[in-house]
């Protein structure tokens, strides 16, 4: 603004009247062939264009003699200009499209600089020969709309000048985000999309081949600034490290990067964002930066911004660059002009002949001098510059679409007269306000020949070729077409991914670690980026099946993980069933025991009449039998698949025949207490040896466990559950005991009375007699209290099948201990001593 200040004060020190003034008469500058270029065609509607042929540019503001400009002649590229005029005259060419108008132009350099951009605009705005807007001085240019490629701080001081005439400004390159604020600037518009369009496109690549650790390079340019403030965060929301973070300056050389680059080794995929640098600018220091390191360096791949054709040639500078990897502008062969020849070519000293002016001219002066215009028509040559045809299509693409949307306009305020009846020989021309509504209906994406669309927020966005130049030994380059981004979905070309594995070139990789294969997990370490990680093996019942997975995910219970942790398998359902060889070898033993004891009940019963049988009441004898033979035959509701009614049965009949079992060992042990005292004269206690006692003594201790397993049934059934927990590998299906303190109190009232039992029988273990049975109790009660301790440990450090198991194997040894020391002798006298079988010996101690 300042600078503006300054020439407008220039300009009314300088009055004009009449006579135009020539110049200040100071001591300037002759630029003799660096002459600043300045293009004129007159036409029906005149396109401004304000570019930058010459890039390298230095003013000098001296306090003594006027300001003056610095032009590097071997940094111009007046092949720019030249572009907007060699595609003017091929739309003018086309005769159906403009029918009977003509497309001006009023073509400027500004040197990359708002002193010159202000001298052009004022050129453009100015239609006498004086630089001085509202002063008019011959025929009106009938401005139509200008055409702007510069960067934000250019383009706003443009949109400030050109919006106070409502002359539309319309962006060919990627113009800054700050001009789409429609309030401050309504007459700003885009040609192509915004440089945002390109952050899916480059973070899906970087997804797609892992590259999560990265250098991000952009220009110390507002441009530059803004794209590392808002594409650093859209990385890093994708898992996308930037460890490498450099503005590149355009004026000073740029700062050492041996620093980051050996602290990164890792780093081999940088993205740049060029912005007024060409490719090797940037290369160059790279180059210098690695050539010092004395390890070999890894290929590195590049991922440039620009959208457009990119053009390598073989360099040096390529010597540790594997590929660059460029975006350009899918073509819409639907809308394709064949009024653009690619054959064209413009002869080099074209430009010279027919367009340079020989003139010296100040910036801060007024015009003495008679605009520059085409001298010769356009000139052609049948041969083909690619250089040429590429940069001059993309130019091409702005004309002629602009020309179009023109087209579109008088056809609108031609239909528009016909229907208000007004009837006049032709149609007024189109004026730069009432071209606004069909720039902002965005006319361009239907009539551009680029595949232009609107995404969901209403912004221009565009399909895009992504191209890849291979650098291959000797410098070769194979320029190929990587893949397409279409409706922000990437899609590669297969074929060219496997000709880089045969030419060995397969892409390195960026990452600060290998990745953690399944059946592992990221954990970010302390004090470094979250792409750095340690590789933690899983936890227990939990898999992954991805490679770099955040976490871990855990099995359905039904499942466990395998060795690996990377799958899934359904758990083998366990219990005790008939089929293994430890129920085989169970139900084999029960089955034995069963016969014997019914084997040693039928020899009771065949020699009851003998004086062993009747011995301390046969009765309970036979009860005792009766109750072993169930204790074993409940061993079998233990084993198979648990059901409701196997649950509901098992403990309870179990622990009722068991404790029929023990009440009746007590009333024997009591019986024959009481048997030692009613022998001696004078006792009482022979009134109470009757069958009744016995009798009492069974039915009165099992009621109470009979109560007991009856209140566990009312209040808390047992029941069966698939237990999916216990065991990593298996489903235990088994019986939940419902209330596991009423199964304590079972098993507790069950060595209470077999305690008691011991007890009494112990007590009474030296009671005289040839056969004293209280000796053979107390050994079965000490087997079975043993038994029944030591179940209680083994039961509730085993799980599943062995539970069971282990309960069905304490039945029997319990049931053994009883039917072994209580009945075996007796039936060894019965069958292999019947001489001791006799009423005498079993009372010889007793007389003695």
């Amino acid at each position: 603004m300042e600078l503006l200040l300054l020439f407008l004060m220039l300009l009314v020190s300088q009055p004009v009247s009449g006579k135009l003034r020539m110049k200040c008469p100071l001591s300037l500058e002759q630029q003799d062939g660096k002459n600043p270029w300045s293009c004129y065609r007159p036409g029906d509607h005149l396109i401004g264009v304000v570019t930058t042929a010459v890039k390298k540019l230095r003013i000098t503001l001296p306090f003594n003699i006027a300001p003056y400009i610095h032009f590097d002649s071997e940094s111009s590229d007046h092949s720019r200009i030249l572009r907007f005029i060699f595609t003017t005259e091929l739309v003018n060419k086309n005769a159906q499209l403009l029918q009977n108008l003509i497309l001006g132009y009023n073509i400027h350099d500004n040197y990359l600089n708002p002193l010159g951009t202000s001298d052009a605009l004022l050129d453009i705005l100015s239609t006498g020969e004086a630089n001085v807007p509202n002063y008019s001085c011959g025929k009106n240019d009938n401005l139509l709309a200008l055409l702007d490629g510069a960067d934000r701080d250019i383009s706003i001081q443009m949109s400030t000048l050109a919006g106070t005439y409502k002359v539309p400004q319309i962006s060919y390159a990627t113009a800054s985000v700050a001009l789409s604020d429609k309030s401050q600037f309504p007459f700003f518009y885009w040609m192509l999309p915004k440089v945002g369009i390109l952050f899916p496109a480059i973070v899906q690549l970087l997804l797609h081949f892992r590259w999560t650790l990265i250098g991000l390079f952009a220009s110390d340019t507002e441009n530059g600034e803004n794209f590392m403030r808002t594409f650093t965060p859209v990385l890093l929301r994708n898992g996308i490290c930037v460890v490498i973070s450099q503005k590149v300056s355009m004026t000073e050389p740029t700062a050492s990067l041996k620093d980051a680059i050996s602290k990164w080794r890792q780093v081999n995929v940088f993205v740049h964002f060029l912005e007024y640098v060409s490719l090797w600018d940037r290369l160059l220091p790279f180059h210098s930066t690695l050539q010092d390191f004395p390890e070999p360096i890894e290929g590195k791949v590049w991922i440039i911004t620009p959208i457009g054709e990119l053009l390598v040639r073989r360099h040096t500078f390529l010597k540790y660059v594997h590929s660059i990897l460029s975006y350009a502008f899918q073509w819409n062969k639907k809308t394709n002009d064949d009024s653009f020849e690619p054959d064209l070519f413009v002869k080099p000293q074209f430009g010279d002949q027919s367009f340079r002016c020989s003139f010296s001219k100040h910036a801060f002066s007024v015009k003495g001098r008679r605009r520059c215009m085409q001298k010769a028509p356009l000139e052609t040559k049948e041969e083909r510059s690619s250089i040429w045809f590429r940069y001059t299509r993309h130019v091409y693409s702005f004309v002629n679409t602009l020309a179009h949307t023109m087209k579109a306009a008088y056809s609108s305020i031609s239909r528009r007269g016909r229907k208000e009846g007004e009837e006049r020989l032709g149609v007024s021309k189109l004026q730069p306000w009432q071209f606004h509504p069909f720039l902002e209906k965005n006319e361009f994406c239907n009539l551009s020949q680029r595949k232009l669309y609107l995404d969901k927020n209403g912004d221009v966005a565009a399909d895009l070729n992504i191209m890849s130049c291979v650098i291959l030994p000797q410098m070769n380059i194979a320029v190929e077409q990587f893949g397409t981004f279409e409706r922000q979905k990437l899609i590669f070309n297969q074929n060219h991914l496997s000709q880089l594995k045969l030419l060995n070139k397969s892409f390195p990789q960026s990452k600060c670690v290998k990745n953690c294969h399944p059946g592992f997990f990221k954990r970010t370490r302390e004090r470094e980026p979250f792409c750095c990680y340690d590789c933690i093996p899983c936890p227990e019942r939990t898999i992954s099946t991805q490679e770099d997975t955040e976490k871990c995910t855990k099995c359905p219970d039904d499942h466990y993980p395998n060795k690996n942790r990377v799958q899934c398998i359904p758990k083998r359902i366990s219990f005790l069933s008939c089929e293994e060889h430890l129920s085989i070898i169970l139900v084999s033993f029960a089955l034995f025991l069963f016969l014997i004891t019914g084997f040693i009940f039928i020899v009771f019963i065949k020699y009851l009449e003998t004086p062993i049988v009747k011995a301390n009441n046969r009765d309970l004898s036979y009860i005792i039998l009766i109750s072993l033979l169930l204790c074993f035959l409940s061993s079998f509701l233990f084993i198979g698949r648990p059901r409701k009614a196997t649950c509901l049965l098992r403990q309870t009949v179990f622990c009722t025949v068991f404790s029929v079992a023990v009440s009746s060992v007590l009333a024997k042990t009591i019986t024959v207490v009481l048997a030692f005292l009613a022998s001696k004269p004078g006792n009482k206690v022979r009134r109470w040896l009757r069958k009744s006692l016995g009798n009492s003594i069974i039915l009165s201790c099992s009621a109470v466990q009979i109560l007991i397993c009856a209140m566990w049934l009312g209040v808390s059934p047992p029941f069966p559950i698939s237990d999916l927990h216990s065991q990593p590998r298996e489903i235990i299906l088994q019986c939940n005991e419902g209330s596991v303190t009423m199964f304590y109190i079972v098993l507790g009232y069950m060595g209470f009375l077999a305690a008691i039992c011991f007890i009494v029988a112990f007590l009474a273990r030296n009671l005289p007699g040839a056969f004293n049975e209280a000796k053979l109790i107390t050994f079965s009660m000490l087997v079975f209290c043993s038994v029944w301790v030591s179940f209680l440990p083994t039961y509730l450090s085993t799980k599943g099948k062995y539970m069971v198991a282990v309960q069905v194997f304490s039945i029997l040894a319990s049931g053994t201990g009883l039917l072994g020391c209580i009945f075996f002798p007796k039936c060894y006298i019965i069958i292999l001593r019947p001489d001791l079988n006799t009423k005498e010996h079993l009372m010889i101690k007793a007389g003695n």
